[in-house]
C-alpha cells in the first residue's frame, strides 16, 4: 500500500480536469516505478482528505473509491481522544 500524503494544485492554476488527469497518470506509473526502485509492487493507493475543508472531488473524478471518514484520532493517539480533524479515506 502506498500513501499519497499531499496533492495540491494551486488555486490560480486553471486547467479543466488537470487534477484527475495527473492522479490517473501517477497511479498508472506508480506500481512499475516502485517495483523498479524498491523491488516491491504495491497493489493499493490511499489518501486522506481533511473534512470539511476539502471534498476529495479530484479523487472521485479519478475513480478512486471513498471508504468513509476517520474518527479524528490520528495514528499516534494513545488516549482515545478526537483532537484532529476528521478525514475522508480514499483508495
Amino acid at each position: 500500500m502506498v500513501n499519497n500524503a499531499r496533492f495540491l494544485i494551486l488555486p490560480w492554476i486553471r486547467c479543466k480536469n488537470l487534477a484527475s488527469s495527473v492522479l490517473g497518470m501517477a497511479a498508472r506509473r506508480l506500481a512499475d516505478d516502485w517495483e523498479t526502485r524498491y523491488g516491491v509492487r504495491p497493489v493499493l493507493l490511499e489518501t486522506f482528505v481533511e473534512r470539511p475543508r476539502f471534498h476529495g472531488t479530484c479523487y472521485q473524478a479519478a475513480n478512486w473509491s471513498y471508504l468513509g471518514d476517520t474518527q479524528g484520532r490520528g495514528k499516534l493517539d494513545v488516549h482515545n481522544q478526537s483532537l484532529l480533524p476528521k478525514k475522508a479515506s480514499w483508495v
